[in-house]
């Protein structure tokens, strides 16, 4: 009784003192024992065992996958739509077979089942292959082999080095004698190197089982959540005469799938299980991305049903219209039945309505969706292996997590692209430090001769006074303890040998942050080594070949809103030090005492070189201090709930009055060819912000270097240093007149080009005022009007960089452009944890495999393993993925408006009796056999234009962009030529009819050819003339001939004629007619069938064929011209083929300036090649071509004196 009053005491504790924010902590018994009477309650708990389950029916019941399956494909608007029709041919009397609805709708469903269903089976053999695999327990003082799904929560597990956590730990005790021990999570984040954990402080010394048996306590922590670096819990001991409460964090929890390294065996007690893993709970998918295709094809598929629906109402009109005449309601062979003449006029007329939508309802392409699925699943191999977009130093190639979005990537508009590991490579190289205004740089002196690139700069054997060396050192002190570096023994990889000090050490760093290894190894450079953490005790070796030893007491973790961290120390001398170091935005404005103005102007000039800088200070403690920062300490790691809240608390009042010793500079060099990558995809007409947390002048060096700012580009401030001395509207204000001013009446185009002709404007904002921009609440004083002034000056500058900036400010700069008035298509690319929320909020994510771990891969749509690679995934993959699927979008919706309006029109010549025009086999097969292979083909091989030429002029992007191909008059036209090629086939084939005469059976027959016609014969000819009319059109626009493609195209047209001979020239017993018996025979045997057969497909394509050369003759797009240039040149199109002239030239507009006054030359209008085009003078229209791709000129000259400035011609070749 006691027990239970003391936990209900501590619930009405925890509610009495406001904690309404109190979210449920689980309570766990390690090694399932009973706490000890009168401490706490024993309240047993059910979990989940610890079984995987990533498929999404469950073994046990695979018997209903069939339902949860139909249930979830036909929540697809389209399959429903063909269920309720082929319901509707099942319950009333139809023209047609329930089959010609439900042959095809079965076929649909059935092969996304079987695809779904094989890929549920992989994804099962794949848990039982985990679920299975054995793990060690401790029971009753024995090791124990059990499977990992009978693993409960609770249980002391037993795991031996390089084995994998079978699920969420809490460390207990290590086989090394300080407790810690050395786990790699790169199944999890993607990160290789080694992070330290630590075994609870009571429970690190107990090596054996038994020991680690009679182990007797309890944790409390958090529920389960995704969060992979957060875990906040504590554990209570009763193995004194007083129960002690210790603090648990996320250095001590070991995550399931990383693995032990370089530790002998652990003792860890189970704390999640099975699907409330950390791991599992990443599962969870993302939320479901649209293209811009898919939102096209939904309204045309809107269009189409309208027009069905239509058609429908119009026929049932139009018959109750014929029979109103009574000689025409009861013809002799349509007799109606007496229920029927009771029936009510109403019910009779939606029965015709509905009758009439089972007629026409293939307008609606039910097929069309499982080959646009086949078509984005297949197509997403070819990224996966293009081996230029494959990485031979980390031995990766691209991946598709999404292929739902491939064309998607022929679209985008903006670019937000991350800094550090994206544009640069994020392998740091220390350049030098500066301690109280004197610069040192690392091997500046060596064998007593200054190195020429030393000249200068204060060396370190020239500091001046005792004072100031004190200061050095103790700055080369604090870099050497304020880190979590890690010291790894020597191994060897590929036959090298890694080691920081040959002869004396056999080991070198690692470290999760490429900076701190950088700073490390500067100061070993630099005469102070640091050596490891032995017992708590960090070692360092001065420059007197001295080891000191400083005991580690706290460390305080970096994180991204403090942007800095320390440690607190104590020396052999036992004086205690608190170090710090962090960015100069977040250590400047807590220091009280140092030379501030030296480094900060030091720190500011490494800035501009595009140098990352971290700020070093100190603060001694007395011990009264220093009891007071354990009070704060203790207090907040010991809190169940917002203890990240008040550990940043007491962060901010420890980390105060600090002393500056110094800075650094480390240089984080730009990835290979990122500038041309960028000015890439600047030719497109793509606009790139660089988002990043780095300072202003760090950030915009590199974005110089990336060619995102030009030597001519005017840089606009919209900093906090400016809203300081204007308001925030007036700064607003003032930027949006200057940039509107220049740009006015300018079209997108003109702005997004290379032209040098105008002004080129670059906006650079930092977090701080983005901040204020997007702050809610506000609208009353003129933030919306704010926010939109802000959008107009981004939108007409050709880049942006936003600096200081949060992962969530990332994420709401993308957000912010995406609902803007143009909807553009975004791109996010980046390759840390803080990108992800950026890749997860844009259109297309992509993930960069860098070194900043792979939950930017996990997380993104696609993933690359360098930022080189964007330029062919966006200008070659995303360019053919838009025209493929264009393409199929179109042609699918084209063949089925030729294919049921012949149907339509059939109506007014059978008295709108409902008679199908078409055979029952005829109607099922023609968009599931005849027709469908063709389409697929090309797009999934189609190659309008060669892949080279795409790479080397970017511009051709910009003849697809903003969905220039699914437009609403493509659409019409793509419509209006599927009517016309129906009234070609349907009337062509009746007009043939005119010279006949009737024979004693009632067939029509041919006075010439003694041919009987019917109206299946009428309706096999016009399918005939349908199918191939159809197939010649996609032969007709395919570019990229294959042995394929004639295979397939010519194939199919084979099959359709093989499968009609069969099917019309034999009696099929399990049919109950035999109507189509050798009717295609006999239409065969007509020469005037063949005639008109030849005719009608002549007269079907003549008008779309005539239509495209007279464009391509007058208005030719830049695609059709290069097109044009590769028939010229047979398919060859080297770096010397005149392509830069084949561009549509901007026509300037009538009495604008650039025709009155001599323009300046453009990068398209160099001069003229007269060797290269001299066989050509006699040839129109080709003597006048540029000499070289823009793309080829600016890269051949580059380095050069006629390096690109914005408005300088090229020279020719």
């Amino acid at each position: 009784m006691g027990a239970e009053i003391s936990a209900l005491r501590t619930l009405i504790s925890r509610y009495c003192v406001g904690e309404e924010n109190w979210v449920d902590s689980r309570t766990v018994y390690i090694g399932h024992k009973e706490p000890p009477p009168g401490t706490e309650a024993f309240i047993p708990q059910r979990y989940p065992d610890n079984r995987i389950v990533s498929s999404k029916v469950s073994q046990v019941h695979i018997w209903n996958f069939v339902p949860k399956n139909m249930f979830e494909q036909f929540r697809r608007v389209a399959n429903f739509y063909f269920l309720i029709i082929f319901l509707v041919q099942l319950i009333i009397d139809t023209p047609t077979s329930p089959v010609t609805s439900g042959l095809p709708l079965f076929f649909v469903i059935t092969v996304t089942a079987i695809k779904q269903g094989y890929e549920d089976w992989l994804r099962h053999k794949a848990d039982n292959a985990v679920n299975q695999c054995p793990v060690h327990v401790v029971h009753h003082g024995k090791v124990v082999c059990k499977q990992s799904r009978k693993l409960r929560v609770g249980d002391v597990v037993f795991v031996k080095e390089d084995e994998t956590f079978p699920c969420d730990l809490v460390l207990l005790s290590s086989s090394r004698s300080d407790g810690t021990c050395f786990v790699t999570t790169a199944s999890l984040d993607g990160e290789s190197s080694h992070k330290t954990y630590y075994a609870v402080r009571d429970t690190k010394a107990y090596s054996t089982e038994s020991e680690v048996d009679a182990v007797h306590a309890t944790i409390e922590c958090e529920q389960p959540q995704p969060d992979l670096y957060k875990f906040v819990g504590r554990i209570n001991s009763y193995m004194g005469s007083e129960p002690i409460a210790r603090p648990l964090g996320s250095e001590n929890l070991l995550l399931r799938g990383a693995t032990l390294k370089n530790t002998e065996y652990i003792y860890a007690v189970a704390i999640y299980t099975g699907m409330e893993t950390k791991m599992a709970l990443n599962y969870q998918s993302k939320s479901q991305k649209r293209s811009a295709v898919e939102k096209s094809m939904n309204a045309y598929l809107l269009v189409y049903l309208c027009i069905l629906i239509g058609k429908a109402v119009v026929d049932t009109a139009l018959k109750y219209v014929w029979q109103a005449e009574p000689n025409r309601d009861e013809p002799w062979y349509n007799r109606r039945t007496e229920a029927e003449r009771q029936r009510h006029i109403l019910i009779r007329g939606f029965t015709d309505f509905l009758a009439f939508m089972v007629l026409f309802n293939y307008i609606i392409p039910v097929s069309m969706y499982v080959t646009v699925e086949m078509q984005k699943f297949l197509g997403s191999y070819f990224i996966a292996w293009d081996d230029d977009m494959f990485d031979g130093e980390l031995g990766e190639r691209a991946v598709v997590n999404t292929s739902d979005l491939n064309e998607e990537l022929g679209q985008v508009e903006y670019v937000f692209t991350d800094k550090t590991g994206t544009l640069t490579e994020n392998n740091m190289e220390f350049i030098e430090c500066c301690v109280d205004g004197h610069v040192y740089v690392p091997h500046a002196v060596c064998n007593g001769q200054v190195m020429v690139d030393a000249a200068g700069v204060d060396m370190i054997d020239t500091s001046p006074g005792p004072e100031a060396r004190n200061h050095e050192e103790l700055f080369f002190r604090a870099l050497c303890l304020c880190h979590t570096v890690q010291v790894k023994e020597e191994e060897t990889v590929d036959g090298i040998k890694h080691g920081i000090h040959q002869g004396r050490s056999a080991s070198f760093y690692i470290s999760s942050s490429p900076d701190e290894v950088a700073l490390v190894e500067g100061m070993k450079r630099l005469g102070f080594t640091y050596l490891r953490l032995k017992d708590s005790h960090m070692e360092i070796l001065n420059r007197a070949d001295e080891i000191e030893k400083f005991e580690l007491l706290e460390v305080l973790t970096f994180d991204s809103v403090r942007r800095r961290m320390s440690v607190i120390v104590k020396s052999d001398a036992g004086e205690r030090y608190l170090f710090c170091k962090g960015a100069d935005s977040s250590i400047f404005p807590r220091v009280v005492s140092g030379k501030v103005d030296q480094v900060k102007a030091r720190v500011e000039h490494n800035a501009v070189e595009g140098l990352r800088t971290l700020c070093v200070a100190y603060r001694p403690l007395n011990p009264e201090q220093y009891r007071e920062v354990c009070n704060l300490l203790g207090g907040a790691k010991l809190a169940l709930q917002d203890r990240d809240k008040r550990l940043a608390e007491a962060y901010d009042l420890i980390e105060k009055d600090l002393i500056l010793l110094g800075a650094t500079a480390v240089e984080d060099r730009l990835q290979e060819n990122a500038a041309d990558t960028i000015e890439s995809l600047h030719q497109a007409g793509m606009k790139v912000w660089v988002l990043t947390g780095d300072k202003m002048e760090t950030a915009a060096a590199t974005c110089y270097a990336s060619k995102l700012f030009r030597r001519n580009t005017r840089i606009l401030e919209l900093t906090t240093k400016r809203t300081e001395e204007q308001s925030l509207h007036d700064v607003l204000f003032e930027l949006s007149g200057t940039v509107l001013r220049q740009r006015g009446g300018m079209t997108r185009d003109t702005f997004s080009s290379l032209s040098g002709d105008c002004a080129d404007y670059g906006l650079i904002i930092d977090g701080a005022t983005l901040s204020a921009v997007m702050r809610p609440g506000q609208e009353d004083s003129g933030s919306g009007s704010s926010r939109e002034t802000f959008l107009e000056i981004c939108r007409n500058c050709s880049a942006v960089l936003c600096c200081r900036m949060a992962p969530l400010q990332k994420a709401q700069i993308v957000k912010l452009i995406k609902a803007s008035k143009e909807h553009p298509i975004t791109l996010a690319v980046g390759d840390g944890a803080n990108d992800v929320s950026m890749i997860l909020e844009a259109h297309v994510g992509i993930g960069i495999m860098g070194k900043e771990g792979r939950q930017a891969v996990r997380n993104s749509d696609y993933a690359v393993p360098k930022f080189k690679h964007l330029k062919k995934m966006l200008l070659v993959h995303g360019h053919y993925y838009y025209i493929r699927i264009s393409e199929l979008v179109q042609y699918f919706f084209y063949k089925n408006v030729c294919f049921i309006f012949p149907q339509f029109l059939y109506q007014f010549f059978c008295g709108f009796s409902q008679q199908p025009l078409y055979d029952t086999a005829y109607l099922t097969l023609y968009n599931i056999s005849f027709t469908s292979l063709p389409i697929l083909l090309y797009s999934l091989i189609e190659q309008h234009i060669n892949t080279e030429v795409l790479k080397k002029d970017p511009s051709l992007y910009r003849d697809i962009a903003k969905n220039a191909l699914l437009q609403w008059p493509n659409f019409l036209y793509w419509t209006a030529l599927g009517v016309y090629d129906a009234v070609v086939m349907f009337f062509g084939a009746y007009f043939l009819f005119d010279n006949t005469t009737f024979t004693s059976n009632g067939q029509l027959m041919t006075t010439n050819t003694q041919m009987m016609f019917g109206n299946w014969t009428f309706g096999a000819l016009v399918f005939t003339i349908l199918v191939f009319t159809v197939t010649f059109k996609l032969a007709l626009d395919t570019h990229y001939w294959t042995w394929i493609n004639h295979f397939v195209i010519w194939g199919s047209l084979i099959f359709f004629v093989v499968f009609s001979l069969l099917w019309c020239g034999i009696i099929w017993p399990f049919l109950n007619y035999q109507r189509m018996y050798y009717v295609f025979m006999q239409m065969l045997s007509s020469g005037p069938a063949w005639l008109s057969i030849i005719l009608l497909i002549t007269a079907g394509l003549l008008p779309d064929v005539v239509k495209k050369v007279i464009w391509r003759a007058l208005w030719p797009t830049t695609t059709e011209r290069i097109q044009n240039a590769e028939k010229l040149y047979k398919g060859h199109l080297s770096e010397f083929t005149p392509l830069a002239g084949l561009h549509t030239s901007a026509r300037p507009r009538r009495g604008s300036a650039d025709q009155r006054n001599v323009p300046n030359p453009r990068r398209s209008e160099s001069f003229q090649k007269k060797a290269m085009f001299a066989r050509w003078r006699r040839m129109p229209g080709y003597c006048t071509f540029t000499p070289l791709l823009r793309y080829a000129a600016a890269s051949r000259y580059s380095a050069q004196e006629h390096a690109y400035s914005g408005i300088c011609p090229e020279t020719s070749v």
